[in-house]
């Protein structure tokens, strides 16, 4: 087994990981259905505010066979974040140091992202950019001009209805969908969570989609497989986790209560264009590249059974 020093060591080294060759989603009836993976998923391998983050990323995808992403923002913004537990004077200093950055990086950055990705037979299918009450306009312009420069073809956020509304403008200037994703919080209304709050947020905008996490909803107590059947035409992509119903924990896949398989299959049987991508956030005993691998193993069994 790799141990997560000595893959961040092969990684810094150039070493070859063993690796599942080749592009797995080509082989039928698979092929039928997008997958990919939630960079965020490899968050225990990455130092957020690194350049070094990128190349475990795209050396973590290789090695789980996977070719396309959502791509997780801090694991490309340069700017290392201050920790939950820093004082508020460091937190702030940290947030200003963001925002200078985004501010300031060319556009051929992000550019320079998207070739790497080019280069690796990968692509960045979504920027997963989640905007806050804290982002300046200034931020959320950019914000869409990175998007654009990676290559996304939308833009994941875990954001509010409040600051939803703030992005019916930017979102209509720059023609880049905006998919909202929800969380399993069903007590605050300025929450995406319900398919009331999904409802809310699509009438604000005819560029606004859905970044359905059927683990969160499932953890809600929402059927996960009946609003996708009933919303596919606006959503962009799935988050897949397993978690138990009843505002339930996440788990291994096929121990909780998330109907993964049935989703994969409807994707196949209708050849859905709405993506499926792994999002690794149970307690792994593995490490993440093994995690996932299994993740990707148990959608292919779905798939082909």
């Amino acid at each position: 087994m790799i141990t997560r020093r000595q893959f961040s060591q092969s990684v810094v080294a150039g070493v070859a990981l063993p690796a599942l060759t080749g592009r797995w989603v080509d082989a039928s009836p698979v092929a039928s259905v997008r997958l990919g993976v939630q960079t965020y998923s490899f968050r225990e391998l990455t130092k957020q505010g690194t350049a070094e983050a990128l190349n475990v990323v795209i050396a973590s995808m290789k090695a789980c066979g996977v070719d396309e992403c959502e791509m997780w923002s801090p694991q490309i913004e340069l700017v290392p974040p201050a920790g939950r537990d820093a004082p508020a004077a460091a937190q702030a200093t940290a947030r200003e140091g963001m925002r200078t950055w985004r501010l300031a990086t060319p556009m051929s950055y992000y550019e320079g992202v998207r070739k790497r990705f080019a280069d690796a037979g990968m692509t960045v299918y979504a920027y997963n950019l989640s905007f806050n009450d804290s982002f300046s306009d200034a931020e959320i312009d950019r914000g869409f001009e990175a998007a654009k420069a990676l290559g996304a073809e939308v833009i994941t956020a875990s954001t509010t209805l409040r600051v939803a509304k703030r992005l019916v403008p930017f979102a209509a200037k720059h023609k880049v969908p905006v998919a909202m994703h929800n969380h399993s919080n069903i007590t605050d209304p300025n929450e995406f969570a319900t398919p009331a709050s999904f409802t809310t947020a699509l009438a604000l905008s005819p560029q606004f989609r859905i970044n359905l996490d059927i683990g969160h909803f499932t953890a809600a107590d929402f059927d996960a497989l009946a609003f996708l059947e009933a919303h596919h035409d606006r959503i962009t992509n799935l988050h897949l986790k397993d978690r138990k119903k009843a505002q339930g924990d996440n788990v291994p896949w096929g121990s909780g209560d998330t109907p993964i398989r049935q989703v994969l299959t409807w994707l196949k049987q209708k050849k859905s264009p709405v993506r499926a991508y792994v999002e690794y956030e149970y307690q792994g005993t593995r490490g993440a590249v093994a995690e996932v691998t299994a993740c990707v193993d148990f959608a292919k069994q779905a798939l082909t059974s």
